[in-house]
């Protein structure tokens, strides 16, 4: 009797978990995002951003829903390796018109790949090494990005190699006197200073810790 209660709670554990373990199409739902409709785009789980013209400042596809410990994988494409984006964590909206954003970002680009940078909050957080970059990323093709915000601690890994894992307590520069934030909005990014550009973020799969 005790090996069957034993065995009916395992299940019950491994059903919880197979239900919370994967939150990718309310994520990825269409109705969830908000960005300038020039240039991104959502469809059937791919976020692509493409500038046509120097937008003159970083613009983001903003999610509407807040979220605060997460887990998120996704394979990232800067065309021909130009131009910079990211995916901001734990952020705020700051311009609901142009889509400006401020907080953490993971970033994506030519000497910061991986690195958690604070986006309009003081600079650097925590920049990849020179040499986990060059053994790790391939600019001119696709790189799996892992992402976990879990408490004040954050994970970054590109193509399974570790950039980032430690303990954000507080923001950086201007702001490290203020607590880093528990939640906020995620964000993807078109990073302003190129004529054109194109980022393209597949293969997403999401998962909400914090439930």
């Amino acid at each position: 009797m005790k090996l069957s209660h034993l065995f009916l709670a395992a299940v019950a554990t491994l059903t919880a978990s197979a239900v919370r373990a994967d939150d990718t199409a309310d994520f990825l739902n269409p109705d969830n995002w908000h960005g300038r409709t020039d240039i991104w785009t959502i469809k059937d789980g791919t976020i692509v951003g493409e500038t046509k013209e120097d937008p003159k400042y970083n613009t983001f596809l903003v999610s509407k829903k807040m979220y605060s410990d997460f887990e998120m994988t996704c394979k990232i494409e800067l065309r021909d390796a130009i131009g910079n984006s990211g995916i901001q964590i734990r952020s705020k909206l700051t311009d609901e018109k142009l889509f400006k954003v401020a907080g953490p970002q993971v970033d994506v680009g030519k000497g910061y790949w991986g690195s958690l940078y604070g986006e309009g909050v003081g600079g650097m957080m925590e920049a990849s090494k020179k040499e986990d970059i060059e053994k790790a990323v391939k600019e001119k093709e696709w790189n799996e990005y892992h992402i976990v915000a879990k408490g004040t601690h954050i994970t970054i890994k590109v193509n399974g190699t570790t950039m980032v894992d430690k303990d954000f307590p507080k923001l950086p520069g201007k702001e490290k006197d203020k607590d880093a934030p528990k939640d906020g909005i995620i964000a993807f990014q078109c990073h302003a200073g190129y004529p054109k550009m194109r980022v393209e973020f597949k293969d997403i799969k999401f998962t909400n810790l914090a439930k």
